[in-house]
C-alpha cells in the first residue's frame, strides 16, 4: 500500500502511546480515521488533535476483547467511511507474573485484547478488503517479545508469540489467493508509551480487588518493573512514521531494537541445535 490520500484507517487502541501517534501519522499522509479505544477521554483527546489539524476522524469506544465490541466498531467504520483501507490492531497489555501466580482471570484478559481481538478485526476486515479489490494494509502490533523470551511475562511472550505467528500464517493464506492486502507484524522493543498503565484499561469483568495476589509484593514488583523498562525505553516520537514507511515499502517484520536481532540469533540457533535456554545467559546479555 503506497497511496494514502482520502483512504479509511482503523485503528484499535488509539488513545495513548503507538495508536495516539499511528492516528497523527496517518493523518499526516491525508487519511480519514475511525480511532478506537476503552477509555472515552483518551481517544477524543487524539480525535481533537486530530480535528484541529482540520483532519477527518470519527471515534468508538470498544473493548475488543469482545467480539460484539469488535464487530461494532468495524460496522462504525462503514457507516462512517464506506470502506477501510488499513486496519492497525494495535490495542494490548501487559501483564506480568508467574504461571504460578498469575490469576487465570489476568490470562484470559491478556490473551483476549492481545490475540483474540486480532483475530476479530481480521476475520470482518479480510473480506471487506477483498471486495474492495484494492491495495490495503493490516498491521497486527505484537512486539519484541514476539520473537525471543525471557522470564518474569510468560503471558505477555505467549501472547505476542502467538499474534506473530498468527499474522505470518495469514500472510501465507492472503499470498496463496494473490491478495492484494498486504501485512506486517510490528515487534518494537521498550519504548516510552503508556502501556505500563494498563490496569487503569482493565474491564469489569476482569476485575477482583479483594483478591490478595494484587496486594502482593510479586504483584508490585511486576508493576515497577513494567514502569522501568517502559519509561527508559527509546522516544516514542519517530515510530509512526518507521512503521508507515515500512508499509509503503511491503516490509513484514517491522522492527524498532536492531541491537537486539542477538537475541532472535540466539533463541533460533537454540532451536536449530538442540540448546536448552538459559536463564543466566539471556539475562546477561539483556541488560547489557
Amino acid at each position: 500500500m503506497k497511496d494514502f490520500q482520502d483512504k479509511v484507517a482503523l485503528i484499535t487502541g488509539a488513545g495513548n502511546g503507538f495508536g495516539a501517534d499511528f492516528a497523527k501519522e496517518a493523518h499526516r499522509r491525508g487519511m480519514k480515521l475511525m480511532l478506537v479505544d476503552i477509555d472515552e477521554h483518551d481517544v477524543k483527546r487524539t480525535q481533537s488533535a486530530i480535528l484541529d489539524d482540520r483532519g477527518v476522524a470519527e471515534f468508538c469506544v470498544a473493548d475488543v476483547s469482545l467480539e460484539s465490541e469488535v464487530d461494532r466498531m468495524v460496522k462504525a467504520t462503514l457507516a462512517a467511511f464506506g470502506r477501510i483501507d488499513l486496519l492497525i490492531n494495535n490495542a494490548g497489555v501487559a501483564i506480568g507474573g508467574s504461571v504460578v501466580n498469575m490469576p487465570t482471570r489476568d490470562w484470559e484478559w491478556i490473551v483476549a485484547v492481545n490475540d483474540m481481538s486480532q483475530i476479530y478485526a481480521m476475520k470482518r476486515v479480510i473480506p471487506i478488503m477483498t471486495a474492495q479489490d484494492s491495495p490495503c494494509h493490516i498491521v497486527n502490533v505484537a512486539s519484541l517479545a514476539g520473537l525471543v523470551t525471557m522470564g518474569s511475562m510468560p503471558a505477555y511472550f505467549a501472547t505476542k508469540h502467538f499474534s506473530v505467528a498468527l499474522t505470518e500464517s495469514a500472510n501465507y493464506d492472503l499470498q496463496a489467493k494473490n491478495s492484494k492486502i498486504g501485512m506486517s507484524v510490528f515487534c518494537p522493543g521498550y519504548v516510552q508509551t503508556d502501556l505500563f498503565n494498563y490496569e487503569r484499561h482493565r474491564p469489569e469483568r476482569f476485575k477482583a480487588p479483594n483478591d490478595p495476589y494484587y496486594a502482593s509484593d510479586a504483584y508490585k514488583e511486576i508493576l515497577k518493573m513494567a514502569e522501568r523498562v517502559i519509561t527508559t525505553g527509546i522516544p516514542l516520537d519517530p515510530i509512526a512514521a518507521l512503521v508507515f514507511r515500512a508499509i509503503e515499502l511491503g516490509d513484514f517484520y517491522i522492527e524498532t531494537n536492531k541491537k537486539a536481532k542477538w537475541l532472535i540469533f540466539d533463541r533460533a540457533r537454540n532451536i536449530i541445535f538442540q540448546k536448552n535456554p538459559n536463564y543466566a545467559k539471556v539475562m546477561a546479555k539483556a541488560t547489557k
